[in-house]
Protein backbone atom coordinates (compact mmCIF):
# COMPACT_ATOMS: atom_id res chain seq x y z
CA UNK A 1 0.00 0.00 0.00
CA UNK A 2 1.64 3.54 -0.18
CA UNK A 3 1.93 5.74 1.92
CA UNK A 4 -0.92 8.57 2.44
CA UNK A 5 -0.44 11.90 3.05
CA UNK A 6 -1.17 13.35 6.53
CA UNK A 7 -4.22 15.35 5.25
CA UNK A 8 -4.96 12.53 3.27
CA UNK A 9 -4.87 9.92 6.18
CA UNK A 10 -6.71 12.34 8.24
CA UNK A 11 -9.76 12.24 5.53
CA UNK A 12 -9.57 8.53 5.21
CA UNK A 13 -10.04 8.35 8.87
CA UNK A 14 -13.36 10.75 9.70
CA UNK A 15 -14.61 8.66 6.68
CA UNK A 16 -14.24 5.28 8.18
CA UNK A 17 -15.35 6.54 11.78
CA UNK A 18 -18.54 8.01 10.12
CA UNK A 19 -19.28 5.01 7.96
CA UNK A 20 -18.96 2.91 11.24
CA UNK A 21 -21.12 5.26 13.33
CA UNK A 22 -23.53 5.17 10.56
CA UNK A 23 -24.06 1.16 10.75
CA UNK A 24 -23.93 1.51 14.00
CA UNK A 25 -26.89 3.54 14.06
CA UNK A 26 -28.68 1.96 11.58
CA UNK A 27 -28.01 -1.35 12.85
CA UNK A 28 -29.56 0.04 16.84
CA UNK A 29 -32.85 1.50 14.84
CA UNK A 30 -32.89 -2.07 13.24
CA UNK A 31 -32.51 -0.43 10.02
CA UNK A 32 -30.82 -2.32 6.89
CA UNK A 33 -27.66 -1.41 5.16
CA UNK A 34 -26.75 -1.70 1.67
CA UNK A 35 -22.81 -2.60 0.91
CA UNK A 36 -20.74 -3.67 -1.73
CA UNK A 37 -19.26 -7.80 -0.83
CA UNK A 38 -17.85 -9.76 -3.35
CA UNK A 39 -18.18 -7.09 -6.57
CA UNK A 40 -21.88 -6.42 -5.64
CA UNK A 41 -24.12 -4.93 -3.67
CA UNK A 42 -25.23 -6.71 -0.37
CA UNK A 43 -28.42 -6.11 2.08
CA UNK A 44 -27.14 -7.06 5.55
CA UNK A 45 -29.44 -6.24 8.55
CA UNK A 46 -32.53 -8.02 10.28
CA UNK A 47 -34.97 -6.68 8.18
CA UNK A 48 -33.22 -6.54 5.03
CA UNK A 49 -35.32 -7.63 2.09
CA UNK A 50 -34.89 -11.19 0.77
CA UNK A 51 -34.90 -10.38 -2.64
CA UNK A 52 -33.63 -7.57 -4.77
CA UNK A 53 -35.27 -5.85 -8.03
CA UNK A 54 -32.00 -6.05 -10.14
CA UNK A 55 -33.78 -3.13 -12.31
CA UNK A 56 -32.60 0.64 -12.23
CA UNK A 57 -34.33 3.33 -11.46
CA UNK A 58 -34.39 4.07 -14.88
CA UNK A 59 -35.41 0.55 -15.61
CA UNK A 60 -32.93 -0.49 -17.22
CA UNK A 61 -31.48 -3.89 -15.78
CA UNK A 62 -28.03 -4.17 -13.65
CA UNK A 63 -26.81 -7.51 -14.18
Amino acid sequence: MTQLTPDTQEMLDSLRAAVSETLERKQRLGHYAVIWQDDKPMLVGEDAPDQVDRQSPGGQALD
